[in-house]
């Protein structure tokens, strides 16, 4: 976990506009963290006014690690996109791994968080 929370780039899949959501709340934590963070939803066109981006390969930059608040089924294909971009890292939140996804991260070698903590509550007790 310390490796993952030590990274500066972070893509975050299943972002979303509604503030009462993980997927927003997982955003602005790691943005107000100090982090780069990109957005990736593909059904939105903005989150909290930043730009957000409808899969991996269309985010502006490179990511050291990819966060997934979605359904076990889209953190699979997106560990297959991950994999194939060479994102080093995952932190996959609570209800969104799978022994399916969890195959495929191990498949491209990446260094992966799942079964818990949530990367929020990590990140508050890490201070990094």
């Amino acid at each position: 976990m310390e490796q993952v929370l030590a990274q500066r780039r972070f893509a975050v899949a299943g972002a979303s506009r509604d503030p009462d959501k993980p997927g927003h709340s997982v955003y602005t934590v790691l943005k107000a963290a100090g982090r780069t963070v990109y957005a990736v939803n593909p059904n939105a066109e903005t989150i909290d006014g930043d730009s957000c981006y409808p899969s991996l390969d269309t985010l502006p930059g490179p990511v050291d690690c990819l966060v997934t608040v979605t359904q076990p089924e889209v953190t699979q294909s997106l560990l297959i996109d991950a994999g194939r971009l060479g994102i080093p890292y995952v932190w996959m939140q609570p209800g969104s791994d799978s022994l399916a996804a969890l195959h495929y991260a191990q498949a491209f070698s990446m260094q992966v968080v799942a079964g818990g903590p949530c990367i929020m509550l990590a990140l508050k007790r890490a201070a990094v």
